[in-house]
């Protein structure tokens, strides 16, 4: 049978949903000896999941640094705590590295934020947007994209925490780490429905907004 694909997912729909949340190891990164280390084994992985949090900005025009890089293996997520180490040179090493792909969703946003903090050359990164438009999906949001192809739930409660807290709870390291392994899941399930071409595409006409944030 199938998988059924939509080309826009009722966003109605996602709180009925079962939650999925990252169940592997999450390190978080605050000094650069440490980053070091984690860059070390990240890119020793062969695919990596990618996404950034800033602390929001409640003041018309006032846009923050980019304040954490988070990225994921298939069992192990790093935090960069980058509003406490900045661009150490082991993460300009890692966001310059051309062999691991790392895959992100709207990775121009977090390129141009990291590019605030530091210059570097824009290493091996695949934007998860330029693939769902392949097989017909028109969503670009992570929430939505992970419902569509797993029926599953990413909360997006703690996406407007703030990011520059002395200490992260655990309900932020869990968001942050969830949003960058899904980014392998979702990629690895794009590629595997190309090759098979196990899926149907049901085109919806409704207008369903787009970067709509459902809390839960």
């Amino acid at each position: 049978m199938k998988k059924i694909i939509y080309s826009k997912y009722n966003k109605t729909k996602i709180g009925g949903l079962p939650r999925v949340v990252f169940e592997g190891h999450i390190v978080v990164v605050t000094t650069e000896g440490e980053a070091e280390k984690a860059v070390n084994y990240l890119l020793s992985r062969p695919i990596l999941g990618i996404d950034t949090e800033t602390r929001p900005s409640f003041k018309k025009g006032q846009v923050n640094e980019v304040a954490l890089l988070q990225v994921s293996s298939h069992d192990m997520c790093f935090l960069f705590r980058l509003n406490v180490i900045g661009m150490t040179p082991a993460v300009i090493r890692l966001l310059e590295d051309t062999t691991v792909p790392k895959i992100g969703l709207s990775l121009r946003d977090d390129m141009m934020m990291l590019g605030r903090r530091a210059a570097f050359q824009q290493g091996n990164f695949i934007d998860l947007q330029n693939h769902v438009e392949e097989i017909g999906v028109e969503d670009m949001s992570l929430q939505k994209l992970y419902a569509n192809f797993f029926g599953r739930r990413i909360s997006k409660r703690d996406q407007l925490s703030n990011w520059e807290a002395e200490i992260l709870n655990e309900k932020q390291k869990i968001y942050a780490a969830t949003d960058a392994w899904a980014c392998i899941m979702l990629y690895e399930e794009l590629m595997r429905l190309e090759q098979t071409g196990d899926y149907e595409l049901i085109k919806v006409e409704e207008n369903v907004q787009e970067n709509t944030v459902t809390e839960g």
